[in-house]
């Protein structure tokens, strides 16, 4: 039988560098990023993304690659758009052409982001950001291309890597006396080490059945403001590292009207995950979990 092919797109990002671990006994990985050589893994080059794919024909494309700036899209909303949709388009038709199956990564920012109920996959969109606009344009060009694909939007995304709310809060918690957090933002952090892990094991199934495609809603259980998140990570760190180890002696709850930013922010995103639960058989832990794992292996 031949070993799997598997290409990885966006492989230095959070959910990037987990998903080369996770995904590696299930075949061949290609890690590429938009700084690779070879073969192309710059969502910008089109032609060079398309060329790519046609020469690997690979069994798996993850496409964890994105414009991520979400304030900034709203004055550069071209190019989040030819990251996030145009080049998407591109990549599922070769897929399709190819064979390959598509992992694609979206977000709970195609919602309108009201009401207090968990978003289920086929409520109805209406982003409130150019950013979020983008992200469902690749939606519907994964759809246009029908090729087989698996959409998992997910919201609230940290790791030990990169840039996050929770390495922005040990930093700032070792700079300030007092922080305000927007407290009416409603969500569920989601570990990149956890989107990764389920990646592989839904992506495990439909290989090799075949069957399953669509949307589905990947984060983890339970829900938090931004406040009481920032609150947790406050406390954990205090007795992973001791009183002294923070700055900081207040974190003020404020409403999101008090902290305007140029892309408007979803004041619900939860996320329904039952879908995915009832159809892969999958367990989604505690948010609280997840961030207490990942500030042991920053504060260690």
């Amino acid at each position: 039988m031949k070993t799997p092919l598997i290409v990885i797109l966006g492989s230095f990002g959070q959910v990037g560098w987990e998903l080369r671990r996770s995904l590696a006994p299930l075949g061949t990985i290609v890690a590429l990023d938009r700084h690779s050589s070879g073969y192309c893994g710059d969502l910008s080059d089109l032609d060079g993304l398309r060329n790519g794919i046609l020469t690997l024909r690979p069994t798996l494309i993850v496409n964890a690659a994105a414009y991520t700036a979400v304030d900034r899209a709203e004055s550069e909303p071209e190019l989040a758009n030819l990251i996030n949709a145009t080049a998407v388009g591109v990549i599922a038709d070769a897929a399709r052409e190819v064979g390959a199956a598509l992992v694609h990564y979206s977000t709970d920012y195609v919602f309108p982001g009201n009401g207090i109920n968990a978003w289920r996959e086929d409520d109805e969109t209406a982003p409130l950001s150019r950013y979020g606009r983008s992200k469902l344009e690749g939606e519907r060009a994964i759809f246009e291309s029908s090729c087989d694909a698996l959409i998992l939007r997910t919201s609230w995304v940290y790791a030990a890597r990169g840039n996050n709310f929770v390495r922005t809060m040990l930093r700032l918690g070792q700079e300030r006396e007092i922080l305000s957090v927007v407290s009416d933002q409603i969500g569920a952090p989601t570990g990149a080490e956890l989107i990764a892990d389920v990646t592989a094991q839904v992506a495990r199934q439909v290989l090799r059945t075949g069957d399953s495609w669509g949307v589905f809603h990947l984060a983890a259980t339970g829900t938090v403001s931004w406040y009481d998140y920032a609150c947790f990570v406050m406390e954990r760190t205090r007795v992973l590292r001791g009183e002294k180890s923070l700055k900081v002696q207040k974190i003020v709850p404020i409403p999101t009207s008090h902290y305007p930013t140029p892309a408007k922010r979803p004041l619900n995103s939860r996320l329904n995950v039952s879908k995915l639960q009832r159809t892969f058989d999958v367990f989604l832990p505690p948010w609280q979990q997840g961030v207490l794992r990942v500030l042991e292996e920053l504060l260690h």
